[in-house]
């Protein structure tokens, strides 16, 4: 794509989102669901007019990676440290039910084939790509319904975290039982150093950034360094452990969670994500669908692969989440935000078409996958907290939330 093109591409992508954003927020759904559409909108699948491209990839993962660490900054770290068990449980039986449902599904579809065949290998690499929550659209729907901070807000985002680092973890696996040059314990050994190597120097840069905002307080340096920290985070994640660099963002938001200008840097991170690098990410989602050469028998399976992956996270973690105290509504809440693919899942199948483990036909499978729940999770977080807490909350026009205020108590008139 030619540097002039990617800048018309921006525009578009800019005005569409943002406008097919206000649309939805007018009917009452979250804004993330009109900036998907408007990437589908404006993509292949229907007018063509934005293609996807290594720029706008670029800028949907500073996107996603932006949004992961105002989730950090936003995390609640004493909640983050309770549900921390909890978190860790839902995540483990969320990442074993689908993957046992889509091995099973392709099975039933392709026939069951010995274990250590090509096809028992192909089978559960379907399962595989539907182990991975996208963490970061559940965070935006709840930071826009204003419940990030919450304790089933927080369960949620650790458990999505947690989620990722199991799913590739999972992956790893997969491949290495396939592929012998593999190693997976390398993996979990990487996994581990990373956490260790984040609270070490976690605590290091804490000390630095609360003497830095003692001496500068609400000055624009902080948040400043406090991206630079992010990036680095992000980067050091995925080149020196194989972790998923919006892991590493994440951990350097709760680094900085607990300074006294955690907020202020949260704002200012979010003027950038939602002018542009938040809108990107969304519509980039809806870019990358193109349905082509679609046979009935595979839109069959597609439509199958949909109904697993999103029956398998809520019945895996929302029951998990029921068995360990919590009401049906807030089990809900957990199934459902955990349900969404994203960016981790088209990593995955991009892995297992790079290593032969999946044709490239399913790819549309993934994508159908990835727009439905990325959709459907919204919508139905809204309505969830809408049945539990009323109409507490609304959107304003830069789709913040804002408090509805009581209306004044009328005053009777003393009787004569």
């Amino acid at each position: 794509m030619d540097r002039i093109d990617f800048f018309r591409d921006l525009a578009l992508i800019i005005v569409s989102a943002k406008l097919f954003g206000l649309v939805a927020a007018k009917l009452k759904a979250p804004q993330v669901v009109g900036e998907i559409i408007a990437g589908l909108i404006m993509g292949p699948c229907i007018f063509g007019f934005v293609k996807q491209s290594d720029y706008i990839s670029l800028l949907a993962e500073i996107g996603v990676i932006m949004i992961m660490f105002s989730a950090g900054l936003e995390t609640n770290l004493k909640e983050l440290v309770r549900t921390g068990p909890k978190a860790l449980m839902i995540a483990v039986i969320g990442v074993f039910v689908p993957l046992g449902g889509g091995t099973l599904l392709y099975s039933c579809f392709y026939g069951f084939e010995a274990v250590g065949s090509d096809g028992f290998y192909r089978a559960l690499f379907i399962g595989t790509i539907l182990t991975a929550t996208s963490v970061g659209i559940t965070v935006q729907t709840l930071k826009e319904l204003g419940h990030i901070k919450e304790h089933v807000g927080t369960l949620i985002t650790s458990a999505a975290i947690i989620d990722d680092v199991i799913g590739i973890i999972v992956l790893t696996f997969v491949i290495g039982f396939k592929n012998p040059e593999s190693k997976p314990s390398t993996v979990v050994i990487h996994t581990v150093l990373f956490f260790v190597c984040s609270i070490c120097v976690g605590m290091l840069m804490y000390y630095i950034f609360k003497y830095i905002d003692k001496h500068h307080p609400h000055q624009r340096r902080v948040p400043i360094l406090g991206l630079a920290l992010c990036m680095f985070f992000a980067f050091a994640a995925e080149e020196f452990f194989g972790i998923a660099d919006i892991t590493g963002a994440y951990v350097a938001g709760l680094i900085l969670c607990n300074l006294n200008d955690s907020d202020y840097i949260a704002r200012k991170i979010d003027i950038n994500s939602y002018m542009i690098f938040g809108p990107v990410f969304f519509a980039s989602i809806g870019l990358k669908t193109e349905f082509k050469g679609f046979t009935s028998s595979l839109l069959l399976f597609s439509l199958c692969f949909v109904a697993v992956g999103l029956v398998t996270k809520v019945i895996g973690c929302g029951l998990t989440a029921k068995v360990m105290g919590y009401n049906w509504n807030e089990s809900l809440k957990v199934g459902v935000g955990m349900m969404t693919r994203g960016e981790v899942a088209l990593i995955v199948a991009q892995k297992g078409l790079s290593e032969g483990m999946l044709d490239a036909k399913y790819f549309a499978s993934v994508i159908l996958l990835i727009i439905v729940s990325s959709i459907s999770t919204p919508i139905i977080l809204k309505l969830l907290y809408r049945k539990s807490h009323g109409n507490k909350r609304t959107d304003d026009d830069d789709g913040q939330p804002q408090t509805r205020q009581p209306e004044p108590e009328q005053t009777k008139a003393p009787t004569q």
